[in-house]
């Protein structure tokens, strides 16, 4: 779920930075960049864990800042396919659920990833939403927001970034976890306990 990737990047440190110790400035400058940021491929940006080496330090004509290229590694969340991984509920409605880490909030559990045979019904104290049921030799087990909800990890996506969006569609979401419930020991922790 969590992992380190080098990487190298050509840093510009601007020129109000340089009293400051030069590992100091480019750290802040690294966090500024990454910190809560997501790139395609490698996750979200959690931490930048250190400064493997700083090269350069060159100052380009009409420019004060100085310019560096800069090995680092950054503490990376991007969960593998397969992997089980425990959320709160966010919101639920037709099309499933979407779940919530706390730090990330773009994990959806489509219907057809729901437990079989699952369907929802009106959510009695949220009239917005729906509540989805799981049901198991004649008994309903809910999917609610009270317990943790275990998932296995589906699919994990990077969809490419939309020139227009319609003003009624939800907030572009650059990494987007597909989740399932469809297997023994996921769905709401106190069903199993």
């Amino acid at each position: 779920m969590f992992f380190l990737s080098l990487i190298e990047h050509t840093l510009r440190v601007p020129p109000h930075l340089l009293s400051l110790p030069l590992n100091k400035a480019i750290m802040g400058e690294l966090e500024k960049l990454f910190l809560d940021k997501v790139i395609a491929n490698l996750g979200l940006c959690i931490s930048v864990y250190d400064i493997r080496s700083i090269d350069g330090g060159f100052i380009f004509p009409g420019d004060g800042a100085s310019t560096y290229t800069v090995k680092f590694r950054l503490i990376m969340f991007r969960p593998f396919v397969g992997e089980i991984v425990t959320a709160k509920l966010k919101e639920s409605d037709t099309n499933g659920l979407r779940l919530s880490l706390g730090f990330f909030d773009d994990i959806y559990v489509p219907a057809h990833l729901m437990p079989n045979p699952s369907q929802f019904e009106p959510d009695p104290e949220n009239k917005n939403q729906v509540r989805w049921m799981w049901e198991f030799q004649g008994e309903k087990y809910p999917i609610d927001g009270i317990d943790e909800i275990r998932f296995r990890v589906h699919n994990v996506n990077y969809p490419s970034i939309p020139i227009e969006q319609p003003k009624e569609s939800k907030p572009f979401a650059p990494m987007v976890i597909t989740g399932s419930l469809d297997y023994d020991g996921l769905g709401p922790i106190s069903w199993w306990v």
